[in-house]
């Protein structure tokens, strides 16, 4: 065997056996979340909005058109997420029980990653914590999920929330439409500091496999952001959504939660609170845009998924309302995009309607993940990352608790299918029911719930979401039941 022979054989051997430690290294994730984002971003066609980075995401996986939140507020989202359970399951209904309280020996989504070899992580908000209150601390986080958590503080939350009090009299802090151009540079922000630490995570952790999850709070109010992200965008650019006092009246009562309509703000201040929504948008992407950098900076790229969601939507002045706790489209709707290692498609559509409870199967199957829950109440995506708009027949189910004094509260639920949205209050819809018909009402002004014509419809979708809430409490299986 000659020399030329024995050196071409070995090289050979050499690039088979770094092919094989590539295929058998397992894939690495990216979990970003955003607090309280809508679907203002580039990649979902904003006129206005510059996302760029998150656009970056899109191009490289799959944007569903149609991702549905579990329940419109952060902490029994974000634990329906987590665990792969429907809030009825899990029975986190609001923003102060942690999740094994009731569910002592879950297995969470980053806890089944940890359980597969993985460094799991994460930087800010994953689990529920009250923003501004409780930034830098744990929250309502949840230890066994993890190998490190870390909260990082920044000026926004330790000097600048002060300057709000003169600039928005009568308002609280956290809890209304305040916000402030910032002079910090973004390093110093706490989603900049998110960011930063992520990418230390990275470079640490480059040869293990990680689950990182990176939690950013913007664009949760109060919309505090440097100021080169509020001259993006010019107030004469800025346009509120229209508004008429009728539309007060097309739901139930329990349908609505801003009053007075848009807070009593002027058609001038709803602008300015729309303007510094966009702006934290836009320092939340730049952030995402970091991380971005890094994965390609250290060649990670090609063998990470990439997941972006938000918690929850958000009203900016649709119906009058604000914030999220709704279950009309603008709340319940939420960006949802993956990308990356082993998702077929790029740059690609899915117009299917999908729920965030999708997001643990659909990690379990792209990783290969052993020891799945039997449990899992979503389903996996990837006949949509494949073919994004493959057969799909299933609805996406929102919900939402309204208390009333002195009494039980009023659980409000919600089907979305491609065409339509019921939606019930009280039991059985004892306190009133609402339907609207997406193909010629988008903006849901027309209720045809108590239309004599639209009747049949709107028995198919009852029963159906009835299906689905008998499915989705203990004990229940959506599959089996057909819903």
């Amino acid at each position: 065997m000659s020399s030329l022979t024995r050196r071409s054989l070995l090289a050979g051997s050499l690039l088979a056996a770094r092919s094989a430690r590539a295929a058998a290294r397992k894939r690495n994730v990216l979990f970003i979340v955003s607090d309280d984002l809508n679907n203002c971003l580039g990649c979902y066609g904003h006129p206005v909005v510059r996302t760029p980075n998150i656009d970056r995401i899109a191009k490289h996986g799959v944007r569903f058109e149609h991702a549905y939140c579990q329940f419109a507020l952060c902490g029994p989202s974000r634990a329906s997420v987590m665990t792969g359970l429907a809030p009825d399951t899990s029975r986190v209904l609001e923003n102060q029980t942690q999740i094994r309280e009731a569910l002592p020996d879950v297995v969470t989504l980053p806890q089944l990653f940890h359980q597969n070899g993985y460094f799991a992580a994460r930087v800010g908000k994953i689990y529920h914590y009250a923003v501004p209150s409780q930034i830098g601390t744990d929250g309502v986080d949840d230890k066994p999920s993890w190998n490190r958590a870390v909260n990082p503080n920044g000026v926004d939350h330790t000097k600048e929330e002060s300057l709000l009090i003169n600039n928005t009299p009568g308002r609280n802090i956290g809890n209304a439409a305040c916000f402030h151009a910032s002079d910090a540079p973004d390093d110093d922000h706490t989603d900049g500091m998110t960011a930063a630490e992520i990418i230390r995570m990275m470079e640490q952790h480059r040869n293990d496999p990680f689950f990182l999850a990176a939690g950013f709070f913007r664009p949760h109010v109060p919309w505090i952001a440097p100021s080169k992200y509020f001259d993006l965008y010019p107030l004469e650019g800025i346009q509120a959504p229209p508004f008429d006092e009728s539309e007060l009246h097309i739901a139930p009562e329990w349908a609505y939660f801003t009053n007075p309509a848009n807070w009593g703000m002027s058609v001038l201040q709803r602008r300015e609170a729309i303007r510094a929504y966009y702006a934290s948008i836009s320092f939340m992407d730049a952030q995402v845009g970091r991380l971005l950098d890094a994965l390609d900076r250290l060649g990670l790229t090609q063998q990470t998924t990439i997941v972006f969601w938000g918690d929850n939507g958000y009203h900016l002045g649709e119906h009058g309302q604000w914030m999220k706790q709704m279950v009309f489209e603008p709340a319940a709707r939420v960006p949802m995009v993956l990308g990356g290692a082993g998702v077929p498609s790029r740059g690609a559509r899915s117009s299917r309607m999908v729920e965030l409870l999708d997001i643990y199967p659909t990690l379990v199957e792209i990783c290969g993940l052993k020891g799945r829950p039997s449990d899992l109440q979503g389903t996996s995506l990837m006949p949509l990352l494949a073919l994004p708009d493959a057969a799909w027949d299933r609805p996406a189910i929102t919900q939402i608790l309204r208390e009333r004094r002195g009494k039980d509260g009023v659980m409000g639920y919600s089907l979305r299918t491609e065409r339509y949205r019921f939606s019930m209050w009280g039991e059985e819809g004892s306190l009133g029911e609402e339907l609207y018909d997406y193909d010629t009402d988008a903006r849901e002004l027309h209720n045809l719930a108590k239309q004599p014509e639209a009747r049949p419809i709107r028995d198919r979708l009852r029963a159906r979401l009835d299906r689905a809430i008998q499915s989705r409490r203990p004990n229940g299986n959506a599959k089996s039941k057909g819903i």
